[in-house]
């Protein structure tokens, strides 16, 4: 990749980034909401809430939004490379 090229790419890559994390985060709320009573995942630190909920609420919104995230994140190298005929690595 030549360095315009790699110019180029970085600020699409921190703009997918930041977009992919807003949908990660929509997407894991909604989800949230009808699976759990509360809207919002429990804090750790709040102890009114029972360990296996603490646990299974981050282990759900890291996989949300590492999925959401990745599949953004491909979608735009893709687009990149269709664009400019480059490998965006």
């Amino acid at each position: 990749m030549s360095t315009v090229s790699k110019a180029m790419y970085k600020p699409l890559s921190i703009a997918t980034s930041v977009l992919g994390g807003v949908v990660a985060g929509a997407a894991f709320g909604q989800i949230w909401k009808r699976v759990s009573d509360e809207p919002d995942v429990p804090d750790p630190k709040d102890l009114r809430h029972g360990t296996t909920e603490v646990l299974v609420g981050a282990a759900v919104q890291g996989l949300i939004f590492g999925l959401v995230r990745a599949a953004i994140d491909r979608a735009a190298a893709r687009g990149y490379k269709a664009v400019t005929h480059e490998d965006p690595t």
